[in-house]
């Protein structure tokens, strides 16, 4: 081969390399552009999958919900396993906003919602570690994943929509203002931690879960602790890890440092400090207790678990401060000795049902039970009245209808058994209704209640606002009840006495008002007419005189008009006082809770009833409650009109009972017991001092004070007896 042609050869060859070096090069450059393009798309085809930002409603991460007095004084915060307190910008210090921009988006007011600086960052440097140490989200972005998507997935996917979302967010509030509203809405929404299985949301929430403080009060150093939690809680959680939560903390001062929003020396003070934690028992206070679970149970049958303990409600509630002062001390008063009774009182505003009053002297600690509206205990004598009602809507007139003061058998129907009065001492002759009513007299309303029929008597205790479940016997007009009643069932019986025979449903709640403003009117009474006014006013009078005549409620005396009856069961496990003055009906209840246990000889040396400690009580509190206006029971416009009233048999047909004859037998016998020790001589009480101790368990023989007290010779106007710290 020539030397040309070899030459020829030899560049050919060069020039081949050459090419295939371009050719190489070209096509990675095409490759690489061409992936390029593919991943513009891929990342353009998933951000157009993600939903436009007008299309998605902001989750709501609840917040608490608080229970207000009548007064407007907080009760407590209804339980939630989300503590969330929102607060407006005003009331955060400039520290927390600045340290959480500092540690979480230090470009946050340069950035249009997307940090792609920060990307880059976080990129290499979880790249060159080998793990996430970064996550190149922006407030902006974190604010949309909390408040709109609730996706916490990790993946490249997620950050892509929510950086999509994020510039549309920051194209709806734009400049500073724009920037404030974001991060004002992350520091309500952001999770802050959890602490015994409640996880604190937003600043404030935050703020009080562990340094017991408002937010507008957060020290630097506190400040930066809260803002360093949000990217790791439970790492960083002072009361688990707090060795890594004040190393945060430093971390987050040092960076305030480096961009210039506090000093050097600023930080150095800071980071000198101890975290000074104070586990707060904020969200947990309550006052008045047993109400505030009676009002939220009511919440909850209303508006639903979830949104009641996580809807933000504001409720306000009837409950009056005051006078629960005012019956605690009366309690207090008189039932404060070594093995003393528990005591309940009910107050309701006869007018619109509203629950006033709703006190014990059980210690919620101890017990959660709610002796006043829940506790089902037998009121004796107190439930005769269902009989006179009932007589008076027939159109009995209680001064003219008369029975015979003796014993009388009941037929087989009934268990054959005979009623007697109380020690088998009857006054004889035939009292009226009001005679029988003041002496207590359980045979002449074991009469009444058969010649009316027992159904009667029955509606008339349920019209009246009775709601535990009757059977319709003549035992129950004694008193002799199954499974009834609480304190606030009698309050509210004797309510729609005095109000006229209008009943209200028993009120707890006058108004809610939720997040969004809107507002659920619940003041106005749910009340039905069910008795003549002028039949009820023939009923207030008896009770009236029950106390300011020889009744059995002479301790219940307020030197105000004032109407009650006593009531005590068998072998005084149970003793009431159930009554009412022109602007408020009380019932007042003392007993052991824990069983059907007998009140011994602990009032003067006499067994606890109802003209014992609860008329006492009673009389107490309502002549306190009065608050030094006394008012008249009003006279109905018309007057009552008797009716003619055929009797029925003595012993009427059966009425299809659910107990066998001995079954009932045993009802009529506890009854008769239960009435008779209201029954009484009328005699004044011995003048032996109160005392705990005078004897050792029940005595049936001791003497029986339920009985009237000789009244003052002038009446004199009620005082208050000033307050007491309740115990």
């Amino acid at each position: 081969m020539s030397a040309r042609l070899e030459r020829q050869r030899r560049r050919r060859q060069r020039g081949g390399a050459g090419r295939v070096i371009i050719i190489t090069i070209s096509v990675l450059i095409a490759g690489a552009v061409i992936a390029g393009l593919s991943a513009v798309g891929y990342v353009v085809g998933i951000a157009n999958s993600a939903p436009e930002l007008n299309a998605l409603q902001p989750q709501d991460p609840g917040r608490i919900s608080r229970v207000y007095a009548a007064d407007g004084q907080q009760l407590g915060i209804i339980q939630n396993d989300v503590l969330r307190i929102p607060i407006a910008s005003s009331k955060m210090p400039k520290n927390v906003r600045d340290a959480t921009v500092a540690i979480e988006d230090e470009r946050f007011y340069q950035h249009k919602g997307v940090d792609f600086e920060g990307v880059i960052r976080a990129a290499f440097k979880n790249a060159s570690s080998g793990k996430t140490l970064q996550g190149g989200s922006t407030l902006t972005m974190q604010l949309i994943r909390t408040l709109y998507t609730g996706n916490r997935e990790k993946s490249f996917e997620r950050k892509v929509r929510e950086a999509k979302l994020a510039e549309e967010l920051e194209n709806v509030h734009t400049g500073r203002k724009g920037k404030e509203w974001i991060l004002t809405k992350y520091l309500n929404s952001v999770p802050y931690g959890t602490n015994g299985g409640q996880q604190a949301v937003g600043i404030e929430a935050a703020s009080r879960a562990y340094f017991d403080k408002s937010a507008s009060k957060l020290s630097l150093g506190e400040s930066a602790l809260l803002a360093g939690l949000p990217q790791a809680p439970s790492e960083y959680n002072p009361f688990r890890a707090e060795a890594a939560a004040v190393a945060r903390r430093n971390q987050v001062l040092r960076k305030m440092a480096d961009l210039g929003y506090i000093s050097e020396r600023e930080a150095a003070d800071a980071v000198a400090q101890p975290l000074e934690l104070k586990p707060s028992g904020y969200f947990r206070q309550k006052r008045e207790s047993f109400f505030f679970d009676y009002v939220t149970d009511q919440l909850i049958k209303d508006y639903g678990v979830k949104r009641v303990r996580g809807g933000g409600l504001r409720v306000k509630t009837t409950l009056d401060l005051d006078l629960q002062k005012k019956a605690r001390k009366a309690i207090a008063d008189n039932l404060s000795f070594d093995g003393a009774p528990s005591a309940a009182i009910v107050s309701i505003d006869p007018k619109n049902g509203y629950i006033r009053t709703m006190a014990s002297s059980a210690k919620y600690g101890t017990s959660q039970y709610n002796l006043a509206a829940d506790g089902k205990r037998q009121p004796g004598s107190a439930f005769k009245i269902m009989a006179l009602v009932a007589a008076v809507r027939a159109g009995i007139n209680p001064a003219s209808a008369s029975y015979p003061s003796g014993p009388i058998t009941l037929g087989p129907q009934y268990g054959g058994v005979t009623i007697n009065c109380y020690g088998g001492r009857c006054k004889g002759g035939s009292p009226n209704l009001i005679s029988g009513t003041l002496s207590s007299d359980n045979t002449v309303y074991i009469r009444l209640a058969l010649d009316l029929g027992p159904k009667k008597v029955k509606r008339a205790a349920q019209d009246l606002g009775i709601t535990s479940s009757l059977q319709g016997y003549p035992s129950e007009t004694l008193g002799g009840l199954e499974k009834c009643c609480s304190p606030l069932e009698m309050a509210n019986a004797y309510a729609t006495i005095v109000n006229g025979g209008w009943r209200n449903t028993p009120k707890a709640i006058t108004k809610v008002t939720f997040p969004n403003g809107e507002v659920d009117d619940l003041s106005k009474p749910k009340r039905k007419r069910l008795f003549q006014e002028a039949a009820m006013y023939e009923v207030v009078k008896i009770l009236e005189m029950n106390i300011s005549k020889p009744g059995t409620g002479g301790r219940a005396k307020t030197g105000c008009p004032v109407g009650g009856k006593t009531g005590t069961t068998d072998k005084n496990s149970d003793a009431w006082f159930v009554g009412f003055s022109p602007r408020l009906a009380t019932s007042t209840w003392v007993g052991f809770p824990k069983g059907r246990i007998p009140m011994g000889p602990l009032f003067n040396g006499a067994n606890v009833d109802g003209g014992t400690f609860p008329a006492q009580i009673w009389g107490q509190y309502m002549k306190a409650a009065a608050r030094g206006f006394c008012g008249k029971f009003q006279k109905p416009k018309q007057q009552f009109k008797a009716k003619a009233f055929k009797r029925k048999r003595a012993n009427p047909a059966p009425v299809q009972p659910q107990y066998t004859p001995d079954q009932l037998a045993e009802q009529a016998r506890q009854a008769q017991e239960q009435v008779q020790r209201d029954q009484g001589a009328i005699r004044p009480t011995p003048s032996t001092p109160q005392s705990g101790t005078g004897g050792n368990g029940y005595n049936p023989d001791a003497y029986n004070p339920d009985v009237y007290d000789n009244p003052p010779d002038v009446e004199v106007e009620p005082e208050d007896p000033g307050e007491v710290t309740p115990p």
